[in-house]
């Protein structure tokens, strides 16, 4: 793959010159694409795997082999093929982008080629954070747009992402027709040809115009991108969006708040962040603000939050209002936090489960200060709200909705089953401002339909800034009346005592090692079949340990099948890859922890959890070192 520094931006770029495949290449097999294929992860997510060229998972190299520029090529070919066939029309116009990862430009090129040769126009943006293709795909501008990425995955992977104009990746029926198109295409023995015919596409000027002209793509994307966050930020005329931001501006320049990110050489590092967040009245500080300039695990988990918080904390010494940080992953949809906490003196993370806590805490309350959310006097809402969550969001959630009389409804995890899940509530009636995946961190804010760092800061904001003002309750003193706390408020509180008014929960993190298993079996609905097998002969070994120390009385599983749950499962196999809860109860009925297990769609690994309400660190401890040995022993029973 020939790559040329772009002027403009001064990172590489394909030479639109040189073709990227040719027929007679040694190193274009069936037999090597057939196995490049068999690495590859499919999910309504994303399609992963390691494209650089020399095989290694952490890789900063540029290049990618020849195997992967056809299934790049065939990608393009069948995602062209399928806006044609949705959209009507003959030539869709499809938009084009990639995080800062080094292979997304190889990637890139044969897939415009494709789109060039099958009639498409292209709208290249070139590094662009995920969140703002998908509000640019909002405009109608493009049918569709594909996203080169592979989110948190180390820095040598890479992936695509398909989205049409709702703002979001594919629904997951449709997203898993493309892989199967995809899979039936890459069988047949043409395949290289095909693809060599695609790419070897010869209107250089036109593919040079593509190139060049994405800047001037870019530079209006940005400016919907900041549009849209703006409109979601204030809300609307007619709910009282319009005060809510005059009300946060307002607080800004009465109490002095500063943001830090850790941008990591990010896709944000080309977004609005600065520009928005600097507007409201907050100050702003950054670090690693290159495209590109990645210098830690990628994933904004545990160690990778480590530089962050000693720059909160510098910070935060030199300027007091400097109390919060933020790290995105690569492709900037996801930004876990750390915070000055002023009850121990320093800068601490913030769980991914917390973060999204916190953000539900700010959502709900947003609701009820516009006056969407209205209650009787017996405190019952006068309409149906609900968040959407996956299986493994903590149950704190489920005692945060119940504050503010709102149902929560829980769907596979997998980005694209939430938002799926969210919409199917939406037409039954349901008002839902909030969605997301507790278990990885950050939100989605509505009508957002992805997960977005800066909607996640601004709850935060939000929290800190609405504050009570006559008889109109801040966002914090509402949450504390609604949860029977309102003992807890004052008005010079901190974020470390909105945090401390939280439901208390302990749940293992999602990257932690006890979290993470390496299993051999393939079929997971076998997995699970044996693991029921030896979670019912244990339970009756376990159950008046269990009863005595916790007061667990009981059990019962429920299983979470794309934006279906499933409860009362008889048979845990029936969850297949989907994910498996196992909720323990008390004799009142109450339900205080539960275990959860599933299968990665993204990664080569095995999630585990435990969730338990309250702060016995040692019930946490037993049920996720009891759920590692329940899925450590089926895995192994097939040997």
């Amino acid at each position: 793959m020939a790559l040329i520094r772009h002027p403009d931006s001064g990172l590489f770029i394909a030479d639109p010159a040189v073709f990227p495949l040719k027929a007679d290449d040694p190193a274009l097999t069936k037999t090597l694409l057939d196995k490049a294929l068999d690495k590859m992860i499919f999910s309504a997510s994303g399609w992963r795997g390691i494209f650089a060229k020399n095989g290694d998972e952490e890789s900063p190299g540029e290049e990618i082999s020849p195997v992967h520029g056809v299934m790049a090529s065939i990608a393009a070919g069948i995602f062209a093929e399928y806006l044609k066939r949705k959209s009507g029309l003959e030539h869709p116009q499809v938009i084009v982008g990639m995080d800062t990862r080094p292979t997304g430009p190889a990637i890139a090129d044969p897939m415009i080629r494709t789109f060039l040769a099958q009639g498409c126009g292209v709208r290249f943006v070139f590094i662009i954070a995920a969140p703002e293709i998908m509000a640019y795909a909002r405009t109608g501008k493009a049918q569709g747009f594909v996203y080169i990425s592979a989110s948190h995955n180390p820095i040598g992977h890479n992936g695509l992402k398909f989205g049409l104009t709702d703002g979001g990746v594919l629904p997951a029926p449709e997203a898993l027709f493309l892989i199967e198109e995809f899979r039936a295409r890459m069988a047949d023995p043409q395949v290289i040809p095909q693809a060599v015919s695609w790419v070897s596409y010869g209107d250089i000027p036109e593919l040079t115009r593509v190139y060049t002209g994405h800047q001037e793509i870019k530079t209006e994307a940005y400016g919907v991108y900041l549009d849209f966050i703006r409109e979601l930020t204030g809300g609307t005329p007619d709910t009282g969006g319009n005060s809510l931001f005059e009300v946060m501006t307002r607080s800004l320049r009465n109490h002095v708040l500063g943001v830090a990110a850790d941008f990591n050489g990010s896709a944000r590092t080309l977004s609005i962040d600065r520009e928005f967040l600097t507007s409201l009245g907050l100050g702003f500080y950054g670090m690693f603000q290159k495209p590109r300039e990645i210098v830690h695990r990628i994933v904004p988990e545990g160690e990778s939050l480590e530089p962050c918080r000693q720059f909160v904390e510098q910070l935060h010494r030199e300027n007091p209002g400097v109390v919060i940080g933020y790290v995105p992953d690569c492709d900037g949809d996801r930004g876990n936090l750390v915070f000055w906490d002023e009850t121990q003196g320093r800068t601490r993370t913030l769980e991914a489960q917390e973060v999204f806590a916190l953000a539900c805490v700010s959502e709900l309350a947003h609701l009820v200060w516009t006056g969407e959310l209205r209650f009787d006097n017996k405190g019952n809402a006068l309409r149906k709200a609900a968040i959407a969550v996956n299986g493994p969001t903590s149950m704190r959630v489920d005692r945060i909705a119940k504050a503010f009389d709102v149902s929560v409804f829980r769907a596979e995890v997998g980005e694209a089953n939430v938002v799926g899940l969210a919409r199917k509530l939406r037409e039954q009636g349901y008002l839902v401002r909030i969605l997301g995946e507790g278990s990885a961190g950050g939100n989605i804010t509505h009508p957002s339909a992805v997960r977005d760092p800066i909607n996640t800061v601004l709850a935060l904001v939000k929290l800190l800034t609405i504050r009570s003002e006559g008889e109109q309750k801040g966002f914090f003193e509402l949450w504390c009346d609604l949860s029977d706390q309102a003992e807890v408020y004052h008005p010079d509180f901190t974020l470390a005592d909105i945090i401390a008014a939280l439901p208390p929960f302990i749940t293992t993190g999602s990257y932690t090692p006890e979290a993470l298993l390496r299993i051999k079996t393939v079929d997971h609905g076998l997995l699970k079949n044996r693991y029921q097998e030896l979670f019912l002969r244990e339970w009756e070994e376990r159950k008046d340990y269990f009863n005595t120390r916790y007061g667990i009385t009981g059990w019962s599983a429920t299983a979470f099948v794309g934006m279906e749950e499933r409860r009362g499962l008889s048979r845990f196999g029936d969850a297949g890859r989907g994910g498996l809860k196992i909720l323990f109860s008390t004799k009142t009925g109450h339900i205080p922890a539960c275990i959860w297990m599933r299968g990665s769609g993204t990664e080569p690994v095995f999630r585990i959890m435990a969730d338990v309400e309250g702060s016995d660190k040692r019930m946490e401890r037993d049920l996720i070192e009891w759920q590692r040995h329940l899925v450590t022993q089926a895995d192994q029973a097939g040997d």
